[in-house]
């Protein structure tokens, strides 16, 4: 029984770490794709303040894309 606990032990520091570097690795790709101009993620923190039907949306959406779905479906 020793061994079962121990191995468990083991998991939950490993997994603790991935999920750790798993987090740190999506902060990270946030702030290069802003730094980049990518993406402005400050709008997107706004959403929920602007909320109304009247307000202007976070990013339009592009003609081409809702074109290409309309011809998939």
């Amino acid at each position: 029984m020793d061994n079962i606990y121990e191995f468990q032990g083991y998991a939950y520091v490993a997994y603790t770490i991935l999920l750790t570097l798993i987090l740190y690795g999506y902060i990270v790709h946030l702030y290069r794709s802003e730094k980049k101009g990518i993406r402005d993620y400050e709008k997107y923190g706004k959403m929920a303040l602007n909320d109304e039907l009247t307000d202007t949306p976070v990013e339009e959406k592009k003609v081409e894309d809702t074109a290409e779905k309309v011809k998939e479906q």
